[in-house]
């Protein structure tokens, strides 16, 4: 045991239909052969690391990082619906320049209002982290003094990370997290966190 709580919050591997932005959401899609290897490089950067749980989002680009990952622990990764990406509603699975084409009035709206704006169907930043935070927080009261493995997505990790720092959900794209990345929260019992690695 250890006076912190350590997260390795991942962002699964590269998925098909990178080569253009699209919001995926709750679209379930498939690793590219790199998103497959991205994972393969994580279980070496951690393969030193103790690890004891592992939790992921329940879609396929991070349930088979999860269990790439975990093999060498000897751990069962633990699949949450409730750490999905944020669901875009109507324009999931489609592509940044046909949703512009389509819907440039919500578009523009959403930019204006990132935090609050929900696209038909779907959800905002703030109903994603009132979904999401309270797993965090489970994971966090059961593996005290632990070290936890998370694999989720872009946005989920964003808010996350910004929940850790104390940070606006506003400023949510001040945060990159490419395909494959690795962030490393320490959680203190004090309620404090420190971000030790950012998009690593």
């Amino acid at each position: 045991m250890t006076a912190f709580t350590r997260i390795y919050v991942v962002r699964h591997g590269q998925v098909v239909g990178h080569e253009q932005r699209r919001y995926n959401g709750h679209h379930d899609v498939a690793l590219t052969d790199l998103g497959v290897e991205q994972y393969h490089l994580l279980k070496d950067r951690l393969a030193d690391k103790h690890i004891s749980a592992c939790y992921a989002s329940d879609l396929t680009r991070c349930r088979t990082g999860a269990g790439i990952i975990c093999e060498q622990f000897g751990i069962q990764p633990v699949f949450r619906r409730e750490l999905r990406e944020l669901n875009i509603g109507i324009w999931e699975g489609m592509t940044w320049q046909e949703i512009q084409g389509r819907w440039p009035e919500a578009w523009q709206a959403r930019l204006d209002d990132l935090v609050n704006y929900r696209v038909p169907g779907g959800e905002n930043l703030l109903d994603l982290e009132a979904r999401a935070m309270p797993v965090v927080k489970e994971v966090l009261e059961r593996h005290q003094g632990q070290e936890v493995l998370l694999v989720g997505h872009g946005g989920l990790n964003r808010v996350i990370l910004l929940n850790a720092i104390g940070a606006p959900l506003a400023v949510a794209f001040n945060i990159e997290q490419s395909y494959g990345c690795l962030n490393i929260i320490d959680y203190y019992p004090d309620g404090r966190a420190t971000v030790k690695l950012l998009n690593g």
